[in-house]
């Protein structure tokens, strides 16, 4: 399975930087992951609600373009499904028992995801109602997808 996260903004924090890798490092006996970095659109404190649109519109453009049409799509939005780690393990083997060998996750910006996204999205996926820095984000979901690996595997790991 190919597995794209791919990501607005650049990941700065040493710290983040390290837990990313390590779970890379796990991930490549199960799939091949890749990380593609987006930059993200300079944007001051207060937007109106059409500048904001506008913002989300050209991270959403960058987006787009790195997204075949053979790639099952998962947003993470806050609005999206909440799925436990066994449900999300399930997601994944069942996209690859299904031909699904493509999959990329997208983490938006400060702002969020366009509609585009939103639209070209096969799956959504909330971690929580609770809103976390996209880089932060980034280390859960690589943890996630190892750790679903682990569980279809009925390998051990830490509850």
């Amino acid at each position: 399975m190919n597995i794209t996260i791919i990501t607005v903004g650049k990941l700065k924090e040493k710290y983040l930087k390290q837990g990313i890798d390590e779970y890379l490092k796990r991930l490549s006996a199960y799939a091949k992951m890749d990380i593609i970095e987006l930059p993200d659109e300079k944007a001051p404190e207060n937007l109106s609600d059409l500048d904001m649109k506008i913002v989300k519109d050209k991270e959403g453009e960058r987006i787009l373009g790195k997204i075949s049409d053979d790639t099952h799509v998962i947003a993470l939005a806050i609005e999206g499904k909440m799925k436990s780690s066994e449900q999300l393990a399930s997601d994944l083997d069942r996209l690859a028992t299904y031909g699904k060998s493509k999959v990329a996750f997208v983490i938006g910006g400060s702002l969020g995801l366009s509609d585009g996204v939103m639209k070209r999205a096969n799956d959504t996926l909330s971690f929580s109602k609770m809103t976390f820095p996209h880089q932060l984000m980034r280390l859960i979901l690589v943890e996630q997808v190892y750790r679903a690996f682990r569980i279809v595997r009925g390998e051990p790991y830490h509850k």
